[in-house]
């Protein structure tokens, strides 16, 4: 049997959209049983790319906010493997503020606004299960 050789991602990325102590969380319905996730928003980049366009980029083409991203608030790894054979990544948390004040999701995406206590007491999709 061959197998197949994926790249592997180096480094997650994710922001952090702040508002009187709750986050802005991406919400997915996920899978067969239609099970609800929440997630920051994120993007996996290889070692070496600039995040701060990749964050950007995320914020505008998934929630449509112009987003400015700013320094790292929190350092974490993150599995990137399987439950069995781990894989583990760099992720980056970033601060992130909004140049405008309104979220125009993509279609099949949904958000909440969840403090961090509250996000952890809910499914969390696995690229934020490192939140736990």
């Amino acid at each position: 049997m061959r197998m197949r050789v994926m790249p592997k991602p180096q480094v997650l990325v994710a922001g952090a959209l702040e508002d009187n102590g709750r986050y802005l969380f991406v919400k997915r319905v996920v899978g067969n049983l239609r099970v609800e996730t929440i997630e920051l928003p994120y993007a996996l980049i290889s070692q070496g790319s600039n995040p701060v366009p990749a964050l950007a980029d995320v914020f505008l083409t998934q929630l449509g906010i112009d987003a400015q991203v700013h320094e790292v608030m929190h350092e974490t790894r993150h599995n990137s493997g399987s439950r069995r054979s781990k894989l583990w990544i760099p992720a980056l948390i970033f601060k992130i503020t909004a140049k405008n004040a309104s979220a125009k999701p993509v279609h099949g995406l949904g958000y909440v606004w969840l403090s961090l206590d509250d996000a952890r007491k809910r499914r969390l999709a696995r690229n934020a299960e490192w939140l736990r």
